[in-house]
């Protein structure tokens, strides 16, 4: 019989818009075996609103800051409003942050200038970041080039070649995968998860977006995902669950220091 194993979800979405009740969605995940889960802020609003669930539930944590394609009502001065915020217990990280080219038009000037001001943000306050990089891979492994010392970057749902991926770890970067990778034809993903070492690799499940191939095509994905993720993971670096679970749990633990605060 399988032992049992501990679960972490590094990055989610929570609301109660997607999921219904949010009472209901956190029973579900710790069946699952899902025992933390860091819900992810995007701007400010949604900052302040996973702050909150970390003061009902025990099992979340959360991250607060600006997503590249949520520029639309940031003002100069929020940051001090996000730096309020990670002085919270459960606030692990500085996310998500990066760069998003994906859409024509996208104002790269006032991205590039709000990532490298959360990134510098970040370092100040000694606290990590978690990346988002879609269509920018360049700009992205430029950027953390420039600004590494003393940084401590996760690339959440990591979806560029393998070849940055090596340089990224020789920044010192960690990297995350979720629902994408267990696809077959996600070659990218797979081929980066096989070569990195197992210690910079963690799980997420990035809902309620990207479920995972048992769910092709569902909405929404939840942290119930997770098992699913780990055990894809588990197979292709050869492993059992067992490991890879408990080496993901470690890492992020060490990673996110305030995972071991409350």
């Amino acid at each position: 019989m399988r032992r049992s194993v501990s679960y972490i979800d590094v990055h989610c979405h929570l609301n109660g818009e997607d999921y219904g009740p949010v009472d209901a969605l956190i029973a579900d995940v710790q069946a699952a075996g899902v025992k933390k889960i860091i819900s992810v802020g995007f701007d400010l609003p949604s900052s302040e609103y996973c702050a909150r669930l970390s003061e009902i539930y025990p099992c979340v944590y959360f991250t607060a800051g600006f997503h590249p394609t949520e520029l639309g009502a940031y003002r100069d001065g929020d940051l001090d409003r996000i730096e309020e915020l990670t002085h919270n217990a459960k606030c692990v990280a500085i996310g998500e942050i990066g760069l998003d080219y994906h859409y024509p038009d996208t104002d790269r000037a006032k991205q590039l200038r709000v990532f490298t001001a959360q990134l510098e943000l970040a370092k100040k306050l000694d606290i990590p970041v978690q990346i988002h990089s879609r269509d920018s891979a360049e700009d992205m492994l430029c950027v953390l080039k420039e600004h590494a010392r003393g940084l401590k970057a996760m690339l959440h749902c990591y979806s560029h070649s393998l070849e940055i991926a090596k340089e990224l770890e020789e920044l010192g970067a960690y990297f995350s995968f979720g629902g994408t990778s267990t696809y077959s034809g996600s070659k990218k993903a797979r081929r980066t998860i096989a070569a990195l070492p197992l210690e910079r690799i963690m799980t997420e499940t990035d809902s309620p977006y990207l479920p995972p191939r048992s769910m092709a095509g569902v909405f929404p994905n939840t942290p119930k995902s997770i098992p699913e993720i780990l055990a894809n993971t588990a197979e292709i670096k050869g492993i059992s669950v067992e490991e890879a679970a408990a080496s993901v749990w470690d890492t992020a633990h060490s990673f996110f220091k305030k995972l071991n605060n409350v």
